[in-house]
């Protein structure tokens, strides 16, 4: 696993700074070092190849997804207690003396993955429903709570790292029927195809993009909440174990990928429409209960408003829909859709990252 260690000076920090010889001087004299860190992590939309990271595919011929980043976030904070207790907040509130207590099992894996195991206080926030939005918040939460408490150490660790441990921690550990593609995005950031090996490599690739494509991708997005949220599992379950018998349509999702590269570092976005609606109509396929007929209603109401094509982001069921819809549409599909709730977004460059990180010598008086 790539390490390394850094410090930094009394006042916040995004890097880290090495610890120079003044700095070790101080903290022997002290008592002790106060840490705070706050890390910034975000969701993610995956357009194609959905499914195709799941190793009950991708270990027969290999699979891959195009995904972005977007500008919604998990936030995790972690910061030292005087005490030995470990609190955590979230959407409850935890006060115990040991990691095994732990309810929240993100937080209990990641703090037994890194090697925290008292004095320290927890909290997490998100920028949407944490969780069936279908914009990979469970995934992105785990990458950001190992970047945090890595950081808490004094540890900086690659986006290779966190996205491997956050995979290893959900998949192996607490065996989630989830692919890869929520913990790689969330840990790389930007708009990303990402290929699955079928010897279990992963590799990474940041799309060939103009700024005027980039300004097309974000301004012609949209993204609509569906009014429901729903536990995926149940869905991703169920697609997992028909992978033997929807193989066809997983590699004709799988081909959509170099579609979409293709119609993005060529510049025919106008292709963008069709495709998402070519993949949502394999992705029903997969699993019974993917789509709903409030659902389909909705987003025939989007087409007929003038969206070129979408789909439900995530394991589908509820969260969130994507729409691609030029401009010239847009106040036609918002008409279409003012029962729904729309979400503005952005492309998001960056992966998780640290945001705040201080250091102080509490010292004796």
């Amino acid at each position: 696993m790539e390490k390394r260690k850094f410090g930094c000076d009394r006042g916040p920090s995004i890097a880290g700074r090495v610890i120079d010889h003044r700095y070790r001087s101080w903290k022997r004299r002290s008592s002790r070092t106060v840490v705070m860190v706050i890390t910034q992590t975000p969701l993610r939309i995956s357009f194609v190849g959905g499914g195709t990271d799941f190793k009950e595919f991708y270990s027969i011929g290999g699979g891959a997804v195009i995904s972005t980043a977007i500008d919604k976030y998990v936030y995790v904070i972690v910061k030292e207690r005087f005490d030995d207790k470990i609190v955590l907040s979230w959407t409850k509130k935890e006060i115990v003396e040991s990691v095994d207590e732990i309810q929240h099992e993100l937080i209990r894996e990641s703090m037994r993955r890194t090697g925290i195991t008292r004095g320290v206080e927890a909290i997490t926030i998100a920028d949407i429903p944490s969780e069936g939005s279908g914009l990979g918040s469970s995934s992105s939460l785990t990458v950001g709570l190992l970047n945090a408490f890595y950081a808490y150490q004094g540890e900086l660790v690659s986006a290779e790292t966190l996205a491997r441990e956050a995979c290893e921690i959900e998949i192996e550990i607490l065996r989630k029927p989830i692919g890869k593609q929520d913990q790689y995005i969330a840990a790389y950031g930007n708009l990303r195809k990402i290929i699955f090996g079928s010897d279990e490599s992963v590799r990474v690739e940041k799309l060939k993009i103009s700024e005027e494509t980039k300004r097309m991708l974000n301004d012609n997005f949209m993204l609509f909440y569906t009014n429901r949220t729903r536990r995926s599992d149940g869905i991703l379950l169920e697609q997992r174990e028909n992978v033997s018998n929807n193989v066809a349509i997983l590699q004709g999702m799988k081909a959509q990928v170099d579609a979409m590269e293709r119609i993005i570092e060529n510049e025919h976005l106008g292709a963008l429409g069709s495709l998402l609606d070519e993949g949502w109509r394999l992705k029903k396929e997969l699993a019974s209960s993917i789509s709903s007929p409030e659902i389909d209603t909705m987003y025939r109401m989007a087409v007929d408003a003038g969206a070129g094509g979408g789909k439900i982001a995530g394991a589908g069921a509820g969260g969130f829909m994507l729409l691609y819809c030029e401009l010239k549409d847009q106040e036609n599909v918002r008409k279409a859709l003012s029962g729904y709730r729309e979400m503005p977004f952005r492309l998001e460059r960056d992966g998780s990252k640290i945001i705040f990180n201080m250091r102080r010598d509490a010292w004796k008086i």
